[in-house]
């Protein structure tokens, strides 16, 4: 019987109810250069990919590391000047993390976002505290549904996938956490439950949940 020892989360739509504002600041940098994206396709393309992913998709291109991000640079600008006024965290998330800390967990983030905004976020929720590791873009070569990122997190905390629980808000996060061979729970910040079927628990926030439940869903 496996046994719950690490904790694996997303960080967009997973730590923070911020695709909204992902998707305005994804409109506006569009507008800005001459294109526009449906609320569908950003869903389907766009959250939970890698920026490098999500700008090929924009200008249905490949592109280079470097090509790609003097485009999505600028994008995340406008993200981090949009939202830096209500930043917060997901409901009841500072209290759970404490909860696990507790039963000796181990938490990493395994998140398709750059440094610059995961230092964002943790300048303005202090909750850096509680993680080992941080898994970013820059770490992995294939972006989910690819389950590489997990794999690798799981890695960096010596810890076997069996033994993981992945929280993830996207249809490409949960894929890669299930590919990866682990249990996920998937939040309803970005899809319906019933997009979100293939995890093993989908909550609404972090009030819904604690330890116990926590660790039935690998028992």
């Amino acid at each position: 019987m496996s046994e719950l020892k690490a904790v694996l989360f997303d960080l967009d739509g997973t730590l923070l109810d911020n695709n909204e504002v992902h998707l305005k600041a994804w409109k506006q940098y569009l507008k800005e250069n001459g294109k526009e994206i449906s609320d569908d396709d950003f869903k389907e393309n766009i959250s939970g990919r890698t920026n490098k992913d999500a700008i090929e998709h924009v200008y249905d291109k490949k592109m280079s590391e470097e090509e790609a991000s003097e485009f999505y640079l600028q994008k995340e600008k406008i993200y981090r000047e949009m939202y830096k006024a209500d930043i917060a965290p997901i409901a009841g998330l500072p209290e759970f993390l404490k909860e696990l800390e507790e039963h000796n967990i181990t938490m990493a983030i395994a998140t398709s976002g750059i440094t610059v905004n995961i230092d964002f976020m943790f300048e303005h929720v202090p909750i850096k505290q509680y993680f080992k590791k941080i898994i970013s873009s820059k770490d992995i070569r294939k972006g989910k549904p690819d389950p590489e990122i997990f794999l690798k997190t799981a890695e960096a905390v010596n810890t076997p996938p069996a033994n993981c629980i992945v929280f993830e808000d996207s249809t490409s996060g949960v894929q890669a956490g299930k590919a990866a061979g682990m249990k996920v729970v998937a939040l309803t910040t970005t899809h319906s439950p019933e997009e979100l079927k293939e995890a093993d628990l989908v909550i609404k926030d972090y009030t819904e949940l604690n330890f116990e439940r926590l660790r039935s869903i690998i028992h």
